[in-house]
């Protein structure tokens, strides 16, 4: 047959022998997006996003929805849906049927929800006579349905910060269950949070890796009264609205096409951050202005989300190999997450972003600005570390590991994350990952994550797969979305793949000690 190139890719997608139905239909529709023209650009912004020194992360030529949406789920259940035709929850199956029924209505860049909103505290309202016993039950099937029916690793329930049987039986369910969705978020509070319910949740990433832990102390301050949620691969985002956009810059890139840090510093990096909000720019215009989503969606129109609530996410990564790359570029010894000098020229490198994205007005932008976001790695990623992350099988011990990124967390508003990877021993004293994580917190970490060497299920990125079900992709293709994302991401060369992390083995004494 003689094909065009679009058909041919379409063919490749139907023909697929590990895509189901329903995956099949998602690339199909994000292939026909991808044949109509892209947006706007000038030509010098294009064609450093043509070599991805900058990268949209494929989320379509044509945006017509928001890359990530987080409805106020509190009011849905108190008011009803005119347009889905029902009634104010009055019980708490009234308010697990309506969370059912909407989640199939909110968009993403993935094609379901990326926030579940904060579970407990939407829930407990309706929660009336019920004993523990019978919200388990009530919870563990809707558990179930979520991973069956939306089965996609980027979707975040969250929890927290208050103590509450919510709280604790979505725990409970979580770890009987290790299910790869939903992903959790724990939000806690110092001030609020009684260190029990710390260490349930801390118990449960040591058999799941789940949940990931927010700050909020730190991470309030960055967001209004309406507060904030945890979507997706560590992305904070107002509720009530969410984030229209993500571009993000290959900082390595950068760094090769620098003389010196003087260069990065004054001329290169300050380009390429404008080329960035460029891009940004373009791609808001078309969702605002052409899309016609605001102007359509029951979620604006029923006052579930406000359109002046999303913000646009400057995205980066590869911050370890350009310091690596500019440090001897500069005749300078010593590499990131080790060097007290290197590390020095990262933090100076976040604090310029900073100042770059708070001194440049965005259209189309909760409070008229982007918000700074370490990104997290695709699955297609090579030679290019996530984020802020020392690379795989180079990482300190957990408390230098700390100390070498604590100073950049305040920088990021609309996430940062680090995967701390500790020995499976740490099982037997899980009191030492709590005093690690409280530190974490004291330094200004905005956000802590661990994966527990030995257990099935493990973070990639942010998202979570099954090991097993890796194995066995290629033979049996899987229902769940994320599981071919996590196949591809473990294919990377040089032993540079997040299977390579490097388990640390922490003490109590370690964890406790005078860092």
């Amino acid at each position: 047959m003689n094909m065009t190139e679009f058909q041919l890719n379409c063919y490749n997608i139907v023909t697929d022998p590990n895509l189901s139905p329903k995956q099949k239909s998602h690339l199909l529709a994000l292939a026909a997006e991808n044949n109509l023209p892209y947006v706007n650009l000038d030509s010098e912004t294009r064609h450093a996003l043509d070599e991805r020194v900058i990268c949209d992360m494929y989320e379509g030529h044509a945006p017509y929805k928001p890359r990530y949406v987080l409805p106020d789920y509190a009011k849905f259940l108190k008011q009803g849906s005119k347009w889905l035709e029902l009634e104010p929850a009055k019980t708490f199956d009234d308010a697990l049927n309506m969370l059912t029924i909407i989640y199939h209505h909110v968009p993403s860049v993935t094609g379901m929800p990326v926030y579940l909103g904060c579970l407990d505290q939407i829930l407990l309202p309706y929660v009336g006579n019920l004993t523990e016993n019978e919200v388990y039950e009530r919870l563990k099937r809707f558990w179930i349905m979520l991973d069956r029916i939306l089965p996609d690793a980027f979707m975040h329930a969250n929890i927290g910060p208050t103590d509450n049987v919510i709280c604790h039986v979505i725990l409970r369910v979580d770890r009987e269950l290790k299910q790869v969705a939903p992903n959790i978020t724990f939000i806690y509070d110092e001030d609020i949070t009684p260190e029990s319910l710390l260490n349930t949740a801390i118990e449960n990433i040591c058999e799941t890796a789940k949940p990931h832990i927010a700050n909020n102390m730190m991470i309030k301050k960055d967001f209004d009264e309406k507060g904030y949620g945890v979507v997706s691969c560590y992305n904070s985002l107002p509720v009530a609205g969410g984030g229209s956009t993500l571009s993000r810059i290959n900082l390595k890139e950068v760094a090769l096409r620098s003389q010196d840090i003087d260069d990065f510093l004054k001329h290169v990096l300050p380009h390429y951050c404008q080329l960035q909000m460029n891009l940004i720019q373009a791609r808001s215009v078309f969702l605002f202005e052409k899309s016609n989503f605001f102007s359509n969606s029951f979620l604006v129109n029923e006052g579930l989300i406000d359109a002046t609530r999303f913000a646009p996410m400057f995205g980066i990564y590869a911050m370890a190999e350009a310091i690596n790359i500019l440090q001897e570029k500069s005749g300078l010894a010593g590499c990131y997450g080790k060097n007290e000098g290197a590390n020095e020229l990262a933090s100076t490198i976040s604090k310029q972003l900073a100042e770059f994205v708070d001194n440049h007005k965005v259209n189309y932008a909760w409070k008229g600005k982007a918000m700074l976001h370490a990104q997290s790695g695709i699955s297609s990623d090579r030679d290019a570390t996530p984020g802020l992350r020392i690379p795989y099988g180079h990482e300190p011990d957990p408390v230098t590991h700390i100390m070498a990124l604590f100073k950049h967390h305040k920088y990021y508003t609309a996430g940062i994350s680090d995967i701390l990877t500790i020995d499976e021993t740490i099982k037997n004293n899980p009191l030492a990952l709590v005093q690690i994580c409280k530190a974490a917190f004291k330094f200004g970490f905005r956000e802590f994550t661990a994966n527990i060497s030995g257990n099935d299920l493990v973070r990639v990125t942010g998202y979570m797969v099954r090991l097993s079900d890796i194995k066995k992709y290629k033979q049996e293709g899987s229902r769940i979305n994320t599981t071919f994302l996590g196949s591809e991401a473990a294919e990377a060369p040089d032993n540079k793949s997040y299977l390579c992390r490097t388990p640390r083995v922490i003490s109590y004494e370690q964890a406790m000690g005078n860092h």
